[in-house]
């Protein structure tokens, strides 16, 4: 979501948004967002074992503070500034901070057990096509919907969070 508000607001500030804008956009932004799941999980399978008892604790709490900090964000009323500079090192700095998250992601799946290759897979696929259709849309209606969708991700990753908490604590 936070690519995808990002993809928004470039559509928006460079106006009209040609195949190779889109792209950039989400190359970079899907890049990124496959790459630091999987670094995450390397970084969680080698201590897992110093913290599986706890492990739902961690990735719940990670979970809430990412989902909070969304919200907060996207209700905030701050506007962020984001101009039409598609270069290399303004890319790779929104790319890098808008896939924060999916390193803690990365992080609670280890401690889950659960694989990531696919997963990365998927959300680098989902988060390409995303943020390319974001620059697209930006620059035809404006940054309308970031807000909303900044919003929404983090109401899901709440609510994912909730759910591994629970599940930890064997109540689901």
């Amino acid at each position: 979501m936070d690519a995808f508000a990002v993809s928004l607001c470039k559509g928006l500030a460079i106006r009209k948004a040609d195949l190779k804008s889109m792209l950039v956009a989400g190359i970079w932004f899907g890049g990124f967002q496959a790459l630091m799941p999987i670094i995450g999980y390397f970084l969680g399978s080698s201590f897992y074992g110093l913290v599986s008892s706890y492990d739902h604790w961690i990735a719940s709490v990670l979970l809430f503070l990412i989902g909070a900090n969304m919200v907060r964000e996207a209700l905030s009323g701050e506007e962020e500034e984001v101009d039409g500079d598609m270069g290399v090192r303004t890319m790779a700095l929104l790319a890098l901070a808008t896939s924060i998250d999916a390193l803690a992601v990365g992080i609670s799946m280890a401690m889950d057990g659960d694989g990531i290759l696919v997963p990365a897979a998927v959300i680098g696929i989902v988060t390409l096509a995303v943020s390319m259709a974001g620059v697209r849309i930006g620059s035809l209606f404006g940054d309308r919907f970031g807000r909303k969708a900044e919003a929404v991700g983090g109401i899901i990753l709440i609510a994912i969070g909730l759910r591994i908490l629970l599940e930890g604590l064997g109540i689901i």
